[in-house]
């Protein structure tokens, strides 16, 4: 591990035994994590005892699955699944990749990040909440205000803290796990909060995981800047990474760019 690692892992121990986090989340879907990232991220959340979330590629994902299971991931995302018909799709691909015992280990939630996935919500729950359903329903705070034509800036509105608990009021009587994510900082503390008065079994950030009722905690202020502080480490990392791989070749490059330029005068090639 080197030094940038170093410091994520500490963090990650004392976001663990300090305020509440569970899990290190990863996306294949907006955020592209490549695999070999989440090899390294994995690593990472491990020697820190910490779960993996990852939020695949699509409601059908395969492969996205496939990889999943061979890493060993705890929480599993479906994003845009917005029907009926998408979630039943969700349902049968994970139920094609993972077998019974296999999901007893891994939980699958599916994303309610878009205004028409809540107006289908109550046909949906009854899918999701079937034997061979789901585990869990996120709601993404900053796709489904985009839905709605909102802005980032309105994201802690009342408004959309109404749609998060009659979601959560939905999801309760499902008798499923019900996330909270998107935007999350400490100016999202006071919706939270009204959200977890109804129901709410974890909130997320970017790439932090944390228990609900953390939000009982005087230090959770501290815990989501600590979150933002995994995070940066987390990108500088990744942009050293790849700095180091598009370096390698620099001198290799040159040499030929040169030796191209020497034969193409001699009218060699």
């Amino acid at each position: 591990m080197n030094l940038k690692e170093k410091k994520m892992l500490a963090i990650l121990k004392k976001l663990k035994t300090s305020h509440g986090a569970i899990s290190v989340k990863a996306e294949f879907e907006a955020e592209g994590t490549r695999i070999d990232e989440l090899y390294r991220l994995v690593e990472i959340a491990r020697r820190a005892d910490m779960k993996i979330a990852l939020k695949i590629g699509g409601c059908e994902a395969i492969r996205d699955l496939m990889e999943s299971k061979q890493i060993g991931v705890d929480y599993i995302i479906g994003p845009m699944v917005e029907s009926p018909y998408a979630l039943s799709k969700f349902i049968e691909a994970k139920n094609k990749v993972y077998s019974i015992e296999e999901q007893e280990d891994t939980e699958f939630l599916f994303n309610i990040e878009t205004i028409t996935t809540f107006n289908n919500l109550e046909a949906m729950m009854k899918i999701a909440s079937d034997n061979e359903g789901v585990d869990g329903a996120v709601f993404g705070r900053v796709d489904f205000s985009g839905s709605l034509g909102f802005g980032r800036e309105e994201i802690n509105t009342q408004k959309i803290t109404n749609y998060a608990i009659q979601t959560a009021k939905l999801t309760k009587a499902a008798k499923l796990d019900y996330v909270v994510g998107g935007a999350v900082s400490v100016d999202t503390l006071p919706s939270l909060k009204e959200i977890h008065g109804q129901y709410l079994t974890r909130f997320e950030t970017r790439k932090i995981v944390f228990d609900a009722e953390a939000l009982h905690s005087n230090d959770i202020k501290d815990g989501l800047i600590e979150a933002v502080h995994f995070e940066l480490l987390w990108l500088l990392n990744k942009r050293d990474y790849y700095n180091v791989i598009t370096e390698e070749d620099d001198k290799r490059i040159d040499m030929l760019q040169s030796r191209w330029k020497i034969l193409s005068e001699e009218d060699l090639i």
